[in-house]
């Protein structure tokens, strides 16, 4: 975003914003959704905040999207409730309910042009024509596509299309807005610069938004909140930091950025033993007790590094990241890992280099040993 649209956006969402109704809460109670013998949600429940951003996030099939479009009213629930603003809306159509939705297809008519487009569900309501207009174009501005309302959708890149059907959302002044992993057809440039643009309007507008991806770094980027689904419950919901440093479970720790998997032994006092080190375990999420072999799960960043002659490992990969350098080890029994090092510090290691890889005293995940510790 150029500073003249930033410029553009803050003074069109005082116009948007002017007609608004403000924040509006949103409940899952308790929801639960089978398709035959498929349970697609099982007993979620979910509150979101007058003008918060959730990101539901997980693995294919685990309900995240089934979640969106019972609260879009494309689909009902089995048991539970929906509730906007307190009221239970479970049995209101979907026509009815006021939300926005942004598909990942866009979804545009083809017929209309880009003002067009955005200005439909403004005449659906049987806005007056001076009024939709004018509406349309400043939400136009707001995502800055001024200069192309006249254009027709086979005239818009992929970006330009989303960021119309999203002013087209918009424009109806939803209550709630709904995200349906709406940049996952787009670029990695493009993708970039349409979640910052989205997260910025959605800040501006003070909308409540459910979004749904299954891109971490998504999700992490642009939501106040993440929940993270699994088989479809919720196994933790909080802000990205600490979801990322303080992970509710193994799957969370594991599905949320890169992790390792170190083999160790449980001590049975609230600590564990791996790479010659002991160190406390994070309470909340060891899921194991006594005494016994179990993984400790370390982020790259978690690791320390030094060349080392009789090391207990070699390097065997490196991939420059920036100001980083991930740096790929193969320690003693065939584990590898990945350790993220400064690029300055790096910079003398290479393939085949012996190193000594250790664990600093700080808290760590562990789950039960897997089967294949090498994956």
């Amino acid at each position: 975003m150029t500073m003249n649209t930033a410029r553009n956006a803050a003074a069109a969402a005082g116009t948007v914003r002017a007609g608004g109704t403000g924040g509006t809460s949103l409940v899952l109670q308790d929801v639960s959704r089978s398709f035959g013998t498929t349970r697609a949600l099982d007993g979620l429940s979910l509150e979101i905040a007058p003008g918060e951003l959730v990101a539901l996030l997980g693995p294919s099939g685990c309900g995240k999207t089934t979640a969106l479009r019972i609260v879009a009213g494309f689909e009902s629930a089995d048991t539970g409730s929906v509730l906007v603003d307190g009221k239970d809306i479970s049995s209101v159509s979907a026509a009815r309910r006021d939300m926005g939705m942004v598909f990942q297809s866009y979804s545009l008519f083809p017929n209309m042009n880009a003002l067009d487009n955005v200005a439909f569900g403004l005449r659906m309501r049987k806005q007056g024509s001076g009024q939709r207009r004018k509406r349309a174009g400043d939400l136009l501005d707001m995502v800055g596509l001024a200069e192309q309302a006249r254009q027709y959708p086979h005239q818009l890149s992929g970006g330009q299309q989303q960021r119309v059907a999203l002013a087209r959302a918009l424009a109806i002044e939803p209550r709630v807005l709904l995200l349906d992993e709406p940049l996952s057809a787009l670029d990695a440039r493009v993708r970039l610069q349409l979640r910052e643009q989205i997260r910025t309007l959605q800040q501006q507008l003070g909308t409540t938004t459910l979004f749904v991806t299954h891109d971490q770094e998504e999700a992490l980027s642009m939501a106040d909140r993440v929940g993270v689904m699994r088989q479809g419950k919720l196994e933790q919901i909080a802000v990205p930091a600490q979801l990322y440093d303080r992970p509710a479970t193994a799957f969370v720790a594991e599905f949320v950025g890169v992790m390792n998997r170190i083999p160790g032994e449980l001590t049975g006092t609230g600590t564990v033993a791996a790479l010659g080190a002991t160190v406390p375990i994070e309470e909340s999420v060891s899921e194991l007790a006594g005494d016994g072999p179990v993984d400790v799960l370390v982020r790259p960043e978690g690791l320390r590094l030094q060349v080392a002659e009789n090391g207990n490992g070699i390097v065997t990969t490196k991939t420059f990241l920036g100001s980083v350098t991930r740096v790929g080890v193969l320690l003693s029994g065939d584990v590898a890992v990945k350790i993220d090092q400064p690029s300055a510090e790096a910079a003398g290691l290479a393939p085949g280099s012996s190193v000594a890889v250790t664990l600093p005293p700080e808290r760590v995940i562990v789950a039960p040993r897997a089967a294949n510790p090498t994956t």
